[in-house]
């Protein structure tokens, strides 16, 4: 006899466990808390770290700028508590610095931002002298100018008269500071400075290197600088590692990845014997609109000023994976409500699963938009494809349900716009597709906004209008080889956009058929 088929509400019931259960394991293991050797303690404290004066709110482009003094005090406080110094790149509005440093038994490297603007590279120069000669307990260097080479702000001749002019005026060394291979290319620059401050982030290099292989990048540019260089003493002024943003080539953001980098970075640099600055202390949310998510996001601590625990303790990608777990587990649940009593065994199963890849796709976005979304234009585009992807969610539900009395009604209604929620999957993968090739370098990927309607319509096509369909489908699939080659296959991210975008390619194009009537 053959073997009894086991009942559809037994079939269903496991299928929902097991859906569950796989939701349970992603955010656990997004979020599962990493244990590393501890670089900071009470009785170990560090030499610098990047400051920037600024709250979650607050920007250097604000007029009139504010900076408060007892944001200073408190940032400090908390500061001191690791660390023997800080580096600060302008000295506009910092006038209180010294004192407050004093208090703390910090330390400064102060910075004069050089910039287009004589007129202002001048008040930051003057006021740097001023503040230097009156704390020469406090401040230690004077560094004129951050990046101004690389930005093509001021030329090197411009820039060591800037230097020269400081080296006149104060009795502390003077440096300039900026990516490692600026120095290479304005060697004339060198002969002017006390000693050599090279920025090191292997994030950004032109050939990002991966966690595995930033440290021994560092090491290898550093030895190299102090031979070229010698005898002056270098010292690294930039050096850290993104927690959150794009993956650019093989090099990831993390929280784990940057106190794997950090920790790292500051066992080999103490080893040998290094002066270096940390960047940075403080998450600043500003930097976004300039770089991209991942510029928000190089803090030691956010900006809310919490401990991201990137020097000391047990350090977790998502610390608030719980509450994202319970947000994808009621978006199932709603969809298994949505769904109903299932009668046929398929959608016993495909109900469960639908569920729980709705529910982790939506999540995953939510999440990802909290932490990249800024500006209003972005809130906006970001709950745009949230509200996709809960019509899409519904739709596919009740596809799967006995479509009796509302749920049939509810059903013929979104089947009857399914088109409108294809068009708009297909016009954002478009946009974004377009933006990744372009213009990639700050873009995150927005895989999880439409694995949704790109699964579901793949698999159930619906009547679209044909030419635009089509258009949107050849842009998309146009798109994902050369974003490949921009990433590399060593992106996984990028790969994980490909197949997501080769899925909704397919979806329009198998939807590419005329409205009915």
């Amino acid at each position: 006899m053959p073997a009894k088929k086991p009942s559809v509400r037994l079939v269903y019931l496991v299928a929902c466990a097991v859906s569950l259960a796989l939701l349970t394991y992603l955010w656990y293991g997004l979020g599962r808390a990493v244990n590393l050797p501890d670089v900071a303690s009470a009785s170990h404290k560090m030499q610098c770290a990047s400051y920037s004066p600024f709250g979650k709110d607050q920007s250097p482009f604000q007029q009139p700028l504010q900076i408060h003094r007892e944001q200073m005090e408190t940032d400090l406080a908390l500061l001191a508590k690791q660390f023997t110094c800080v580096r600060s790149y302008s000295v506009t509005g910092l006038e209180a610095l010294p004192e407050i440093a004093r208090e703390h038994g910090l330390t400064l490297m102060i910075g004069a931002w050089v910039s287009r603007s004589h007129d202002d590279t001048q008040v930051e120069i003057n006021n740097a002298i001023r503040m230097a000669n009156a704390n020469p307990d406090v401040v230690k260097a004077v560094i004129v100018g951050n990046e101004a080479l690389l930005r093509k702000e001021v030329t090197p001749r411009q820039l060591v008269k800037l230097i020269e002019q400081v080296k006149a005026k104060v009795k502390q060394p003077v440096t300039y500071a900026d990516v490692w291979e600026f120095w290479l290319k304005h060697p004339e620059v060198a002969p002017a400075v006390d000693f050599i401050t090279i920025h090191l982030l292997p994030y950004w290099e032109d050939n990002p290197a991966g966690i595995d292989t930033a440290l021994s990048k560092v090491a290898k540019v550093h030895d190299r600088f102090a031979k070229q260089f010698a005898p002056k003493e270098i010292f690294i002024g930039e050096t850290g590692w993104p927690s959150e943003g794009r993956q650019r080539e093989t090099a990831v953001p993390s929280r784990i990845n940057q106190a794997l980098f950090m920790r790292g970075f500051v066992a080999m640099a103490e080893e040998n014997g290094w002066h270096y600055n940390l960047i940075e202390a403080f998450d600043q949310p500003w930097k976004r609109a300039s770089e991209g998510a991942v510029g928000g996001y190089w803090g030691l601590y956010d900006a809310d000023r919490n401990d991201k625990a990137i020097l000391q303790g047990d350090v977790s990608n998502v610390p608030d994976w719980p509450v994202w777990l319970a947000v994808s587990g009621a978006l199932a649940l709603i969809a298994l409500w949505l769904g109903g009593a299932v009668t046929l065994q398929r959608n016993a199963l495909l109900l469960p699963a639908l569920a729980s890849i709705a529910g982790g796709s939506i999540a995953l976005w939510a999440q990802l938009s909290w932490l990249i979304s800024r500006y209003w234009g972005e809130w906006l585009w970001a709950f745009a494809l949230l509200l996709l992807n809960l019509l899409v969610m519904a739709h596919a539900a009740l596809a799967l349900s006995n479509q009796q009395g509302w749920r049939q009604r509810w059903f013929q209604w979104l089947q009857r716009r399914a088109h409108y929620w294809l068009l708009g999957a297909g016009f954002a993968g478009a946009v974004m597709m377009l933006a990744l090739v372009v213009d990639a370098r700050y873009r995150s990927f927005p895989s999880s906004a439409l694995l949704l309607p790109a699964l579901f319509y793949a698999l159930r096509p619906v009547r679209m209008p044909v030419r635009e369909c089509r258009l949107l489908a050849l842009i998309i699939a146009l798109g994902i080889a050369p974003q490949l080659y921009i990433e590399t296959l060593g992106n996984q991210q990028a790969i994980g956009w490909a197949l997501v975008s080769a899925l909704l390619a397919c979806a329009l194009w198998r939807s590419s058929r005329p409205l009915p009537g």
